[in-house]
């Protein structure tokens, strides 16, 4: 295993282990099963595990099993606050004791503030408490190190690196989103700020894996190196040296041994121009089937009325080769979930964007598109609950 240096200078393995997708058996989580691929990740090296207070029956899982196995000084833990959740104070206090609860630890090392969606969440969190609550944590060691997850677009990103005296930071990132959400520009700028980077959704939750078109399946097979698309995948994220850990949701111990093998053999800037291109043209064989030729080059940015036009057009084009519900996820959490709307019926169409997109596309019409095919009735309703919550 190799590993990559924290803020602090701690040690953490490249692989981290994504404590979302365990297997299950008559609905809950195969314990037995569980515990062989957590033990047999700590025996390969594997530090880092990352679980959060929402992801179903997680954190009590992991707690017993590290507890059972007394390897809890042997790793780090990351869990994260569901501050949408959070009216109070006293809710933050209550939700931590009960982290530590299901956990079976008094400490935690990593701790997330999750799924943070912009600045202005952010202070609304300062007005309820949430720094004291963090420094008082500190302080007393029983949180080691604090940061937050983010899905959204580069520029709101970089606000938020911006915004806290953060100690690290978890985005979404891989070859496909490497000019969307926080994008290849928030990692570097993250890293410039001197933040660790935990990169979630390495391969888009399966999909670079096993819903490939054709077209980027041949273009591995025919490629001289022979890789399966998950390690040419991970190669692409651990080949960057601002990328500090990479977590994978590994489910079995078929995929954790190919991880760890992976994970142990690549270098820092070892995939040349050729591999570098050879992925460019997986990407255009993916992006053939997309709706909207959008590049995420942000030269149509920022709009007068705060349309998110590369995340909407990210969204639709995530619906066209991933699903509607993949679509409508990403489309609601990149617009709908902030503290002030970036969704497409925001736009007025003053066509300011469209003469600066070097694509020549039609933006007007487009986020009309997605307009129709994302923000319909359950888009809507979401949206609502989102400005109720805005009112507590």
């Amino acid at each position: 295993m190799k590993y990559r240096k924290d803020k602090y200078g701690n040690e953490i393995s490249t692989l981290g282990f994504g404590c979302m997708r365990f297997q299950r058996s008559g609905g809950s989580i195969d314990m037995a099963e569980a515990e062989r691929e957590l033990m047999a990740a700590i025996d390969a090296g594997v530090n880092y595990f990352d679980t959060a207070y929402i992801y179903p029956g997680s954190e009590a899982v992991i707690g017993e099993i590290f507890a059972k196995n007394n390897v809890r000084e042997k790793i780090y833990i990351a869990t994260k606050l569901p501050h949408y959740l959070i009216k109070s104070r006293e809710g933050m206090e209550r939700l931590f004791k009960e982290h530590l609860k299901r956990l079976k630890t008094d400490y935690i090392d990593y701790y997330l503030m999750h799924m943070l969606t912009d600045v202005q969440t952010w202070e609304k969190l300062k007005k309820l408490g949430i720094l004291e609550f963090l420094e008082e944590k500190k302080a007393s060691g029983a949180i080691r190190q604090i940061g937050f997850s983010y899905h959204g677009n580069t520029d709101m990103f970089c606000k938020l690196v911006d915004a806290y005296d953060w100690d690290f930071c978890q985005i979404q990132y891989n070859y496909m989103d490497e000019h969307s959400q926080a994008g290849r520009r928030g990692l570097q700028y993250a890293h410039e700020k001197g933040l660790p980077v935990i990169i979630m959704e390495p391969l888009r939750g399966g999909k670079l894996v096993n819903r490939l078109p054709q077209k980027a399946r041949e273009i591995f097979e025919n490629y001289p190196v022979k890789r399966t698309p998950a390690q040419w995948a991970f190669r692409w994220l651990w080949d960057q040296k601002e990328v500090t850990c990479v977590l994978s949701g590994m489910n079995s111990m078929e995929m954790l041994s190919d991880n760890v093998k992976t994970a142990s053999e690549t270098e820092i800037g070892e995939l040349g121009e050729k591999e570098q291109q050879m992925l460019k043209q997986v990407v255009s064989a993916i992006n053939a089937g997309m709706k909207v030729g959008c590049t995420g080059c942000g030269y149509c940015m920022p709009c007068p009325k705060g349309v998110d036009i590369p995340g909407a057009f990210a969204a639709y084009n995530r619906l066209a080769s991933e699903g509607k519900f993949a679509g409508l996820k990403e489309h609601f959490m990149c617009s709908a979930a902030r503290q002030d709307s970036t969704a497409a019926y925001n736009c007025i169409g003053c066509g300011k964007c469209e003469t600066h997109c070097p694509q020549g596309i039609q933006i007007r019409q487009e986020l009309k598109n997605v307009q129709k095919a994302l923000e319909g009735p359950l888009y809507k309703t979401a949206r609502k609950v989102v400005e109720i919550l805005k009112l507590y």
